[in-house]
């Protein structure tokens, strides 16, 4: 089974042991609808769930978590589920999780760097490319910038708009 990352918990909310997760989604409503999550990328420590929406984050309860202090051991835990509970994504979405660590190539094929974070602003967000030349560079994921998303293929193509770099 995969599994996919999809945020992490920040802090705790109340004193019955719920616990705030930052998700990595545009999508909350559809996350909220879980009712497993996974604290570890191999999909063991299964946790039965209930959750609502407030403020952009995710109020999660979690089974057998009642108190204040089981739910402060788990901040900065991150957040799995499993990838076959998953809906399919629109055209031209993608999970953070399969972005990180893809080529990123100019339209020439040429070699540009490696995707290391995504940072979303608001606005859009900002691709940070780990590069050979330049070390570490910032480029908005906007259209006129990120032209083709190759996951099969690993790649990612841009046009690097004049005073990116």
């Amino acid at each position: 089974m995969n599994s996919i990352l999809i945020g992490k918990i920040v802090n705790i909310h109340g004193i019955k042991g719920e616990v705030k997760i930052y998700p990595y989604t545009d999508d909350i409503e559809n996350l909220a609808k879980t009712k497993v999550i996974y604290l570890d990328k191999a999909l063991e420590k299964k946790c039965d769930i209930t959750c609502r929406v407030q403020k952009n984050m995710l109020l999660v309860k979690i089974k057998g978590i009642d108190t204040v202090e089981q739910a402060e051991t788990l901040r900065d835990k991150e957040v799995y589920i499993s990838r076959d509970s998953l809906e399919e994504l629109e055209e031209d979405s993608y999970y953070i999780e399969d972005l990180l660590n893809l080529d990123v190539v100019d339209m020439n094929g040429n070699d540009i760097g490696i995707l290391k974070y995504i940072f979303n602003t608001g606005a859009n967000d900002v691709y940070e490319i780990e590069t050979k030349e330049h070390g570490r560079i910032y480029l908005p994921a906007i259209r006129q910038v990120i032209k083709k998303v190759d996951i099969e293929n690993k790649k990612i193509y841009v046009e690097i708009m004049k005073g990116l770099i």
